[in-house]
């Protein structure tokens, strides 16, 4: 017979190996001068010293490029492979990279055409009754240019060159292949694992080169390509300072887990998504992402759990950003952070910012696994329980008690759940408009009053601390999981409960009504034996 584990006990005593590492990343590439309408005038005007800005200027330089594209395929005797609609580029890459036997060099070159941002020239109208040219935004389909190639220590990865003006490109890398690179190198014995590790002889030094992994490392990464490969600006535009750089558009983050046996990971993993379907609720998706959620915040909020064959994985959507978390080849518990905008957490675009972005994306990871541990063990003791449920008097200064049935307390403790793992804080506003939503009120009808003596109600009793020198506040140990027993209880066993034995329709079948209905008929038969009166 199995013992039924807690998330606790298979996270601390049932894992082999721990690994954060950045995963998939995808970075534009571009040149920051030649974004704008009237930076590519000057470039035209000025650098190139042409008397009007006009796209016409802009087709010898795209042939140039794409002959230099085409003279590289043939050099280096490339495949070029034109994708149709349908095919799969992973399928593609995959099959050229069994049969790939240098340490580096160019896989093969992809061919597409795709919707991008292009400037046309448009006649408008002089003063004197002349015409000039004029350059606008538009979209057109154009042909973009993959170079798939394997990198001595990046592994695997493309760069994707548009073929009109201003030629912008994107990089995607993979952090994994980066560290499976970087322990061969160092003679590191490991077992690989789909976009991962499996085992590790020397764990400590695998996250060690994982964190390695910088903004300068990946942009000498492009310097060194873009010296291979075909470049669309010649030498005398890079030498007056148009050259290309680097920002992220979409960054994954991802804790991998290794599991000691595959049966108590899936096990573990379903118990998880059965307890916290409503993480993803916007009530409790700034839990994770350490963002407040306000009416005016963009974006859908919701838990998704998506079933591929028998391997559930759980969603949870914010903003432009998503948490993943599913059963990695059966092995491994895989939580995975997807940034889609950095401007989400007001963190900058540009590649610089990638150590605070990390930040972001690895404690996404650990605050769910937090409040999913918290959640499936929310245990409390009897005198933490009285201290909350009785009025406290402390240094002279009084404090009504919570009630465990009073309907205000219970909002009250969640939104302390709502709250609990946001850093810096919350403040009377912010839980004011939470509670009237709990309440189903409009703030307006919570006076600020109103939360400012169940504020200090919440201190005294010890669930919240206030912030020195601020007016915000942060949730307190064990008033996280004084909140989280005292909801789930209520919502979940008493409520329920006493619906079943007070109620005859619909749960005269059900057990706990049974137990009950056995009790009261063995009570009766007692105060039968001994003569007493109902």
């Amino acid at each position: 017979m199995s013992i039924a584990l807690t998330v606790s006990d298979v996270l601390r005593d049932h894992v082999n190996l721990e690994l954060e590492c950045i995963d998939r990343m995808y970075l534009n590439v571009y040149v920051p001068q030649l974004q704008r309408e009237s930076g590519v005038a000057s470039f035209l005007r000025f650098h190139l010293g042409h008397r009007f800005a006009s796209s016409v200027l802009m087709d010898p330089i795209s042939k140039t490029f794409i002959d230099k594209i085409n003279r590289f395929a043939e050099d280096k005797d490339a495949p070029v492979v034109q994708f149709r609609k349908g095919m799969r580029k992973d399928d593609i890459t995959g099959t050229l990279l069994k049969d790939f036997t240098q340490e580096e060099g160019v896989l093969y070159i992809g061919k597409a055409q795709e919707k991008s941002t292009v400037l046309r020239t448009e006649r408008r109208q002089a003063s004197n009754g002349g015409t000039y040219p004029w350059l606008v935004r538009s979209t057109a389909m154009v042909n973009q240019y993959y170079f798939y190639c394997v990198d001595r220590d990046f592994g695997p990865f493309f760069l994707k060159f548009g073929s009109y003006f201003p030629y912008n490109a994107k990089l995607c890398i993979n952090g994994h292949e980066w560290l499976k690179r970087q322990l061969a190198h160092k003679h590191i014995g490991f077992e690989a694992l789909d976009n991962g590790l499996l085992s590790c002889d020397k764990p400590k030094r695998a996250q060690a080169l994982a964190d390695a992994l910088s903004p300068e490392k990946i942009d000498a990464l492009l310097r060194k390509w873009l010296r291979i490969l075909p470049h669309p600006y010649t030498p005398f535009d890079r030498a007056a300072g148009y050259r290309y750089q680097l920002s992220i558009l979409q960054a994954e983050f991802s804790l991998t887990q290794v599991l000691d046996r595959p049966v108590t990971g899936r096990q573990f993993f379903e118990d998880v998504i059965r307890e916290n379907l409503d993480i993803g609720r916007p009530s409790n998706v700034q839990l994770i992402f350490d963002r407040h959620v306000t009416r005016r915040t963009p974006g859908r909020f919701r838990t998704r759990v998506i079933t591929d064959g028998v391997i559930p994985s759980l969603h949870v959507d914010y903003k432009h950003s998503q948490i993943k978390q599913y059963h990695k080849e059966g092995r491994a518990l895989r939580t995975e952070t997807t940034i889609n905008n950095t401007r989400d957490f007001c963190i900058g675009k540009l590649l610089s910012n990638l150590p605070a972005l990390r930040q972001v994306g690895f404690a996404a990871n650990r605050r769910l696994q937090h409040v999913q541990t918290v959640s499936h063990d929310c245990a409390i003791g009897q005198d933490v329980f009285e201290q909350v449920v009785q009025p406290i008097n402390i240094d002279g200064q009084k404090a009504s008690a919570l009630h465990y049935d009073d309907p205000r307390a219970q909002a009250l403790l969640q939104t302390l759940v709502v709250f609990s793992l946001q850093a810096n804080g919350f403040d009377n506003h912010q839980l004011r408009d939470l509670m009237a939503q709990m309440r189903g009120i409009v703030p307006e009808h919570y006076p600020a009053g109103r939360m400012t003596y169940d504020l200090r109600r919440l201190r005294l009793h010890g669930l919240i601390e206030r912030i020195p020198h601020t007016h915000r506040y942060n949730v307190t140990d064990s008033g996280m999981r004084v909140a989280m027993f005292f909801t789930r209880t209520y919502t979940r066993l008493l409520r329920p409960a006493l619906v079943d034995i007070t109620t005859n329709t619909g749960s005269a079948d059900r057990p706990l009504c049974k137990a009950f209905d056995r009790l009261q008929e063995q009570i009766d038969r007692e105060c039968d034996a001994l003569k007493l009166a109902a």
